[in-house]
C-alpha cells in the first residue's frame, strides 16, 4: 500500500503527477484554506503533510497525527512552525529556502514605486472617466536621488539592494553581520546602525524574520525616529511592523506612505495575534498599497517550490536526508 501524504493547498497537476506514482495523495483541490480541524483529519493517519503559509504545526497537531514522518513546507519562513516540537516527535521539517527570494525583491520594489508614484490612484481617476488629458494632479516622490535603508541585508534584502542599482539612489543597510566590503561595493551599500538608517532614510523596509526580537521592530518609537514624510514597505512578515503605531503615523502625517503583502493576523503561532487589518489602514485608500501575501506569485516560481517540496517528501520516504532539512530527529521507521 502506498503511504498516505496531504497537500493542504492548492498545487500545480505536475506537483501531483510527480507524486502519484509513489503516494497516496490527499489534495486540496480548491483555492480556499483548509481549517486546522480538516487538516488534522486528513493528516490522522498520514506519513508526509506539504504545507504552506497559513498552515501551522505545533505540538497539539502532531499528537494526532502520530504517523507523520516529514512535514514538508512550501516556503521559505516557517515561524508557524514549532520545529522543536518536531524533533521531540521524530517528525523531520523541510522548507524551501531560495526560490523565494528573487520574486519578492521584485515586488517590494514593485510595492516601492507604486506606493511613490501614486499608481493606484492614477488607475482609480482614469477609470472614473474624469481623465481628459494632462493636469498637474498626483505629485508622488521618485526614487532617484532619495535614500533607502534595509533593515536585514539577508538573500531577500541583497536582491533587493541588486534591484535598485540603476536609481542612483543612496542604499543605507542594518544588520548584526556586516557584508564583506566587496560586496558591499559592489551593490553600493553603506552599514550604519539602525537609528542612524531611520533618521536619513525617505524609505525604509524592515527584511528581517519574524521572532520575539523582531515583534513590533517598526513601533511607535522607531517611527518618531523617522523623517517627515518618509515611507515604509514591508514585505518580511506582519508582525514586525506594529500596524496600530503605522496607522497613527499615517493619520499624523509622520508617515507618507506604508505599503505592505504580509500583515499581522497571518503570524497563526502569535497567541496575540489581530483578527483583522486594521480598518484604519484599509480605509487609508490615499496613503497605503496593499497586495495579499503575493510575494512569491509567480507561477513559474510556485510550480518550482511545489515540485522542491514534493522532492524533500520523496527523499524522505526513501530513507534519504531531505536537502531541505531543517531538523534532523532520530527518524521513525521506515516506511
Amino acid at each position: 500500500m502506498k503511504p498516505k501524504i496531504v497537500i493542504t493547498s492548492w498545487v500545480h497537476p505536475q506537483t501531483l503527477d510527480m507524486l502519484r506514482p509513489h503516494c497516496d495523495v490527499v489534495a486540496n483541490e480548491t483555492r480556499e484554506r483548509l481549517s486546522r480541524e480538516e487538516i488534522i483529519k486528513r493528516c490522522s493517519d498520514a506519513v508526509a503533510v506539504m504545507t504552506f503559509m497559513p498552515d501551522s504545526i505545533d505540538d497539539a497537531f502532531l499528537a494526532e497525527c502520530p504517523q507523520l514522518r516529514l512535514v514538508a513546507c512550501a516556503l521559505k519562513g516557517y515561524d508557524n512552525y514549532d520545529v522543536a516540537a518536531c524533533t521531540r516527535r521524530g517528525v523531520r521539517i523541510t522548507n524551501v529556502p531560495d526560490l523565494l527570494t528573487i520574486p519578492t525583491a521584485e515586488l517590494t520594489v514593485g510595492l516601492l514605486i507604486g506606493l511613490t508614484r501614486k499608481v493606484l490612484q492614477g488607475d482609480r481617476f482614469v477609470r472614473s472617466g474624469q481623465f481628459t488629458g494632462w493636469r498637474p494632479m498626483l505629485y508622488g516622490a521618485g526614487l532617484t536621488g532619495r535614500t533607502l535603508g534595509i533593515i536585514g541585508m539577508g538573500a531577500v534584502g541583497r536582491a533587493i539592494a541588486a534591484r535598485l542599482q540603476g536609481y542612483e539612489m543612496e542604499l543605507l543597510y542594518t544588520d548584526p553581520q556586516p557584508l564583506p566590503p566587496e560586496l558591499e561595493a559592489r551593490l553600493g551599500l553603506r552599514k550604519v546602525g539602525l537609528v542612524q538608517l531611520l533618521a536619513e532614510s525617505d524609505y525604509v523596509v524592515p527584511m528581517v524574520p519574524y521572532t520575539q526580537d523582531t515583534l513590533h521592530m517598526i513601533n511607535a518609537a522607531s517611527l518618531s525616529i523617522m523623517k517627515p514624510g518618509a515611507y515604509l514597505v514591508n514585505t518580511c512578515r506582519g508582525s514586525v511592523v506594529d500596524e496600530k503605531a503605522v496607522a497613527d503615523a499615517l493619520d499624523s502625517g509622520k508617515l507618507a506612505g506604508y505599503a505592505a503583502d504580509v500583515f499581522e493576523l497571518e503570524e497563526w503561532m502569535r497567541p496575540d495575534r489581530p483578527e483583522s487589518i486594521s480598518e484604519r489602514l484599509l480605509s487609508n485608500t490615499e496613503l497605503t498599497l496593499f497586495t495579499p501575501h503575493i510575494g512569491s506569485a509567480v507561477d513559474t516560481v510556485r510550480l518550482a517550490i511545489e515540485m522542491e517540496a514534493a522532492t524533500n517528501i520523496l527523499q524522505v520516504l526513501k530513507g534519504q536526508i531531505p536537502q531541505g532539512a531543517i531538523n534532523h530527529p532520530l527518524d521513525k521507521v521506515a516506511v
